[in-house]
């Protein structure tokens, strides 16, 4: 359970706020954003002290001002069953997709066999730029095998050796 789901889910309840230099804020949240700024509304402000209090229609605190925030236990409660909510979700979703992909080829394969290498001819099948097979003839004119250097072999042929 992250500390902003549990804000976003206490939207619209009564928390309280203690900042760093110990003065308390005690309201409803409004909105917070990612950096843990707090709007509140209906606000009473209580010093540090707790000899003095203030009303405020509405304050906005910034994130790292704040020492700590406490929240009634049906907030965790609620973020919890949305957690569970969330997961529930997802594995239906993933479910889906997997019954829905069934039928369908996964992914382009490793290709068709004609290679990437120069040469060849058209009518022998040994052309354009693909994996496997290779271009040229298989003795080794230019490229052969896998589209490697030299020699007609898998990979690398000659190379290196005059």
């Amino acid at each position: 359970m992250l500390p902003l789901s549990l804000l976003r889910t206490g939207q619209g309840h009564q928390i309280m706020v203690e900042l760093k230099n110990g003065e308390t804020y005690n309201g409803i949240l409004v909105n917070c954003d990612n950096w843990m700024n707090i709007n509140m509304r209906t606000v009473i402000r209580t010093s540090k002290d707790s000899d003095k209090f203030w009303k405020l229609q509405g304050c906005y605190i910034r994130g790292n001002t704040i020492k700590y925030i406490t929240v009634p236990d049906e907030i965790i409660d609620l973020v919890a069953e949305e957690e569970q909510k969330q997961q529930q979700q997802q594995q239906q979703q993933l479910q889906q997709q997997h019954h829905h992909h069934q039928d369908k080829p996964m992914g382009r394969g490793r290709g068709s066999g004609v290679g990437r290498g120069r040469g060849g001819n058209q009518n022998d099948g040994n052309m354009g730029r693909g994996r496997g097979g290779g271009g040229g003839d298989q003795q080794g004119s230019y490229r052969g095998g896998r589209g490697g250097r030299g020699g007609g072999s898998d990979r690398g042929g000659d190379r290196g050796r005059s």
